[in-house]
């Protein structure tokens, strides 16, 4: 572990049902700012689509042992975490088996927990831990919500952004009541930021204004770099380090290092 203030890292669950609003993105290029700045960083990808496992340039279709394993019992999550090209940066990838444990799970006893119980003792290995949901509100996303200390949401800057908000933040309330008392919102963060539009400025401020001090003044544009780094399986980090959206990425991290007590 790097010389924090904490003794041990954070667990950071990132959703929002709404699906394109750049959650893995965010997931991957967080994490590797993070990571650029000395910290050691473990994603685990829970979404079905893969993203962030693509991501990170880990071939989907190759991948021997998921999280699908984790969830089903037959795998620790130790024996599942595979290096990326990035030092220091880590990831339990995702299948497409995954897809289908909602309904293996159904009779399992504690079926809430099993991401939780998978990822203790995490925190003590990573200074990020970061959980990417798949856009739902189902059984791995509340999984997820169940095993982090924190819930990051990314909202994209466009008409319709706040839509369905009130039903993840309703989500949120309910585990933190039955299933994870310690959850809290870490932070919104605004992706796909057009700058040259008068609604881009209107959504911010009505996110601003929806999440007071817990919004990121960070906003992440949306620019043609950002979109092409996946393809190529690696962050913008690596991919550009001089784009507009590295340096958005790393202006995120300095705020992120900062709220925990990091910078």
């Amino acid at each position: 572990m790097n010389d924090v203030t904490s003794p041990h890292g954070v667990v950071v669950a990132v959703a929002n049902q709404k699906g394109g609003v750049g959650k893995s993105t965010t997931t991957v290029n967080l994490a590797a700012a993070l990571v650029a700045k000395g910290e050691r960083v473990l994603v685990v990808d829970t979404d079905p689509q893969s993203n962030a496992t693509s991501g990170l340039g880990i071939d989907r279709r190759t991948v021997e042992h998921s999280i699908y394993d984790v969830f089903m019992g037959e795998r620790p999550l130790d024996e599942v975490i595979a290096p990326t090209t990035t030092k220091d940066l880590f990831v339990v990838p995702s299948s497409i088996d995954l897809a289908a444990v909602e309904i293996e799970l159904v009779a399992r006893y504690s079926r809430e927990r099993l991401l939780a119980n998978a990822v203790a003792h995490m925190e003590e290995k990573f200074d990020t831990v970061f959980i990417d949901c798949p856009p739902s509100l189902g059984l791995i996303t509340v999984n997820a919500l169940t095993a982090a200390d924190e819930v990051l949401i990314p909202i994209q800057a466009e008409y319709y952004a706040l839509e369905g908000l009130t039903q993840l933040l309703r989500s949120i309330q309910a585990i933190q009541t039955n299933l994870n008392p310690q959850l809290k919102i870490e932070g919104a963060v605004i992706t796909m930021y057009d700058r040259r539009t008068t609604l881009a400025a209107e959504v911010t401020a009505q996110v601003r204004d929806h999440f007071g001090d817990t919004a990121y003044t960070t906003v992440i544009p949306r620019v043609v770099r950002l979109a092409e780094a996946p393809s190529f399986g690696e962050p913008i980090e690596s991919f550009d380090p001089k784009s507009i959206g590295a340096k958005a990425y790393r202006s995120l991290a300095d705020e992120f290092r900062r709220r925990h007590g990091r910078a």
